[in-house]
């Protein structure tokens, strides 16, 4: 059998390099969407956590805004009282 031509040999060392080029590149991929993938669970915690915060916000600013109607109405309804007490 004859030896293989030099421009084959050459090629198949090429192809090997490739190979192994396509390997590191496919693992350092898979390490850099690791990364992200963990980068994009903790901003989705922090913003789960800033909705639940405005919630919390809102919930409470509704409730002062409720107190405040009832203590508007409450001082309305002493200024009639005084102002009725007087004629």
């Amino acid at each position: 059998m004859p030896p293989a031509p030099e421009a084959f040999l050459i090629f198949k060392e090429e192809l090997q390099k490739e190979r192994l080029e396509k390997e590191r590149l496919a693992k350092a991929y898979e390490l850099k969407m690791a990364e992200l993938n963990q980068e994009m669970g903790y901003l989705k915690e922090q913003i789960e956590a800033q909705q639940e915060m405005i919630k919390t916000t809102i919930n409470y600013a509704t409730k002062l805004e409720g107190k405040l109607k009832e203590f508007d109405k409450t001082v309305e309804q002493g200024k009639k009282r005084a102002n009725g007490s007087f004629h």
